[in-house]
């Protein structure tokens, strides 16, 4: 089959990606600065304590979930769900764009795996266009949404909230989500801005109508618009898939868990608290989370943790041939991922050769 033929082509891919508009895309890279900087509790500061106590929001997942679930494998190591909603409600319809439809989408998903001992971390990134069969799930009100076959992996979240997704994955994976965080673009763009930015070098321009941002190749020190923007491009670069919006994530996730580190807020009780007052607005969590003291503790597992202990990949899939727009789990690979996380060991480096990419890598440093 001729290049001009074949569907599959990488140019022909490109132009037939019908643009999403602004339609937003969520923000888990939030999640890792929550954990990393919310570190008053324990300290036994009265109203302080409480205040932030007060802004968490949280899910009884176990509670939904019931029995029902892979099991808990007690190896020392953890799995944690990082989903970025996109609902179009208060600030974040400004943000995101769309219509205040009343609902939320997970357009952004990661499954982060502590290895035993907390020295390092596995991240797979979902991408929100995967075909995945979705089964019956009972949300935290109690409803139950019957299973679905060949739907989009966001559908999940949009069916049945935080519980469903939580099920769809753990479905997906066989593996068991220990814990869960949800972020927000709001608390994303103001967290970005009250850490004073994050330095990222770009090796080419990138400009993307949809999501606002315009850089020229070189080094730069992004604000909070211009990270939400640089996390929700798409189109701008590689060949315009989500997976390529995926690789410019993770760059520069890995760009913003090594400055956390050298933020310095311990030194300044008034930029301390404003960033926890953000990180905890910004978040929902499991129940087992839902608390300074709890997320404190989690945030202290994490804290030897950087960029250079983090291998972060995409989910083994392929396109799909019938809809250059979705993507497909590659299934062999795929459980080789599942496998190794399971038992606490590294994703093997055949697992993600061949595999479907989005041709953005190298393009945020």
């Amino acid at each position: 089959m001729s290049a001009e033929s074949n569907p599959l082509d990488p140019a022909k891919r490109r132009s037939r990606r019908k643009p999403r508009g602004r339609r937003s895309k969520a923000l888990l890279v939030a999640a890792w600065v929550a954990a990393g900087i919310v570190v008053l509790g324990g300290t036994g500061l009265g109203y302080v304590y409480f205040k932030l106590n007060g802004n968490i929001k949280s899910v009884d997942i176990n509670q939904a979930l019931g029995t029902d679930r892979p099991t808990n494998v007690d190896n020392g190591s953890e799995d944690i769900l990082v989903l970025g909603s996109d609902t179009r409600s208060g600030a974040n319809k400004k943000l995101g764009g769309g219509t205040d439809d009343g609902s939320a989408r997970s357009d952004t998903a990661m499954i982060v795996h502590v290895y035993e001992g907390h020295q390092k971390a596995s991240v797979v990134s979902v991408p929100r266009d995967t075909l995945v069969d979705r089964p019956r799930c009972a949300d935290a009100k109690g409803v139950t949404h019957d299973a679905a076959s060949g739907v989009m992996f966001n559908s999940a979240y949009t069916t049945g909230g935080a519980a469903c997704a939580v099920k769809t994955v753990e479905s997906l994976t066989g593996l068991r989500m220990d814990h869960y965080i949800e972020v927000d673009f709001a608390g994303f763009q103001k967290l970005v801005d009250e850490l004073g930015g994050v330095e990222i070098t770009t090796t080419k321009d990138i400009k993307d109508s949809d999501s606002h941002l315009n850089l020229k190749a070189g080094t730069h020190r992004l604000n909070g618009k211009q990270a939400l923007g640089l996390v929700r491009t798409r189109h701008g670069v590689g060949d315009g898939s989500d997976l390529g919006r995926i690789q410019l994530q993770q760059a520069f996730i890995k760009a913003l868990v090594d400055q956390i580190k050298d933020v310095g807020v311990l030194t300044n009780p008034k930029r301390l608290f404003d960033l926890a007052d953000t990180a905890t607005k910004a978040v929902t969590t499991d129940s087992d989370l839902g608390s300074v003291r709890s997320l404190t503790s989690f945030a202290t597992g994490l804290k030897s943790i950087s960029s250079a202990n983090m291998t972060m990949i995409t989910m083994p899939v392929e396109y799909d041939p019938a809809n250059p727009n979705r993507v497909m789990v590659d299934k062999s690979r795929a459980r080789s991922v599942w496998n190794a996380l399971k038992a606490d060991q590294p994703i093997p480096a055949t697992a993600t050769k061949g595999t479907a990419k989005g041709d953005a890598a190298g393009v945020v440093s």
